[in-house]
């Protein structure tokens, strides 16, 4: 069983996470000052700490210090009821695990103990490996070699490598451009993993140890994106309460990666040409310049070059970022390496939903191999989790897919196949084509193309009327109401 320390100065949720977490199978020990919690992690060794960021003796701040500094490896999560941003860039920066604010709330916690335990095992499993060797007796000294790296499935960051030609590609790049502060562009479709191939090269740089902060450009409106960004003073503008911190600050001397870069509005555009030139900025209201060191890599799912000639993206800030531009592929161009992603995967949600399914059936291995994966990597990840939820048994088995992974083929030929050769419609269909048999209406080919697909899926479960409607994705009464529309 995992052991936990929890240290907090309040009796009561010491009480309470001990009780919560000691239901869910780990052994809890608490102390409520700073002094005491130390000396139970040197005493227990734990697999975790949760502590409150302000203790009665020393601040969260001092402990996740002190702790770090002998035993850098344990994951620490800083638990606190001031929501300042300045708290967790702070304690992001020193190397707790995550942030979390009360009120608490025990499933996301129990989601996010789980998590921080499994990378924390994944991180010492999967370390780069340094051989040593001989250099000869004379004088009894050694010589260490170049590192080797093990092979593993997952990097530091917890990227899926993958064992493929195209991914082997893949690493080699990351490889060359992380030592050096090339900005880079990385191209890829939605879900492929942009975003893990930056924090990557961020954690094979130099940088490492200093912050990776990641900001979506498309999912922020024009108005906030500056705020974002640069971060603003306090009264700078209406609802501008506090002083904030942006993302360029909380990434001083580290990475800051800009996902979807080409969202980002002209005028925010420009004030981010002149912050990648001068590397200095200002914040929204604020008089006062800031030096900064940022490393920044970018991310689009479209040719920033092609943005830019059709006045979109600025020509001058593209030629800034491209320095380096890495391509990552999408999922069905990676089918060498599809089913050990889908094992990394069903390993991680096995942790998080305390499941023990130990594999997949021969059938959802075909399906998976037969399916386009249009969303990549998070689409994999997704459907796994839903899967392994549903799944009752030692393997994932087909019934436990969505219809249009199992159905992939079959939907795939209806959308590529001619409306003139469907297959005859029965007597109740072709009365909807208004006596003209020689030029169909749309709902006429519509209706061919879904009594089709309900006969071909009726005859392959032997007309198992529950079994249909399951993989139909429709209800028993829909099945028996389109069975009576169509005569079958």
């Amino acid at each position: 069983m995992k052991k936990i320390v929890v240290v907090d100065d309040e009796a009561d949720i010491c009480f309470l996470l001990k009780r919560f977490l000691s239901k869910n199978d780990f052994i809890v020990e608490t102390a409520q000052n700073g002094k005491d919690g130390l000396a139970l992690i040197d005493s227990i060794s734990p697999d975790l700490v949760m502590t409150d960021f302000r203790l009665g003796d020393i601040t969260g701040t001092e402990l996740l210090t002190a702790i770090k500094s002998k035993r850098p490896n344990v994951p620490v999560l800083i638990i606190t009821g001031y929501s300042d941003i300045k708290v967790a860039v702070n304690v992001m920066k020193l190397g707790a695990y995550d942030y979390i604010t009360k009120p608490l709330f025990p499933d996301e916690i129990l989601v996010t103990v789980k998590k921080a335990i499994a990378d924390a095992e994944s991180r010492e499993n999967e370390e780069f490996e340094y051989t040593a060797v001989s250099s000869g007796t004379s004088g009894g000294t050694t010589e260490t070699t170049k590192p080797a790296r093990k092979m593993s499935s997952r990097t530091k960051a917890g990227y899926v490598m993958g064992q493929s030609e195209v991914s082997d590609n893949l690493f080699r790049q990351v490889d060359l451009v992380a030592p050096t502060n090339f900005s880079v562009i990385i191209y890829g479709e939605s879900g492929s993993g942009k975003e893990a191939i930056a924090a990557e090269i961020h954690n094979r740089s130099k940088r490492r140890d200093m912050p990776f902060v990641a900001m979506d450009c498309g999912a922020i409106s024009k108005e906030l994106a500056g705020s974002e960004l640069f971060g603003h003073e306090k009264g700078s503008f209406t609802g501008a309460l506090n002083t904030k911190i942006g993302h360029f600050e909380m990434a001083n001397g580290g990475t800051l990666f800009l996902d979807e870069v080409s969202n980002l509005s002209y005028e925010i555009q420009v004030a981010l040409l002149r912050v990648v030139q001068e590397r200095k900025m200002r914040r929204i209201g604020g008089s006062k310049e800031i030096d900064l060191d940022v490393r920044i890599l970018v991310a689009s799912n479209e040719r920033l070059l092609d943005s830019a000639r059709n006045g979109k993206f600025r020509e001058d800030l593209y030629y800034r970022f491209n320095e380096f531009t890495i391509e990552v592929p999408a999922l069905r161009n990676r089918k060498d390496d599809l089913m050990l992603f889908a094992n990394t995967f069903l390993d991680t949600t096995n942790i998080e939903l305390n499941k023990n399914v130990s594999g997949f059936s021969e059938e959802v291995k075909n399906d998976f191999l037969n399916y386009s994966w249009p969303g990549n990597l998070r689409e994999l990840k997704n459907v796994i989790k839903r899967a392994t939820l549903l799944s009752d048994g030692e393997l994932i088995e087909e019934k436990a897919l969505p219809f249009e992974i199992v159905n992939y083929r079959k939907l795939k030929d209806l959308d590529e196949e001619p409306a003139t050769s469907v297959s005859a419609p029965t007597a109740s269909i072709a009365e909807s084509s208004d006596g003209d048999d020689s030029k169909p209406s749309l709902k006429t080919v519509a209706n061919e193309a879904e009594y089709d697909m309900i006969m071909q899926v009726l005859r392959d479960v032997n007309f198992n009327k529950s079994k249909a409607a399951r993989l139909l994705n429709i209800d028993r009464k829909t099945l028996y109401n389109k069975m009576k529309q169509f005569d079958i």
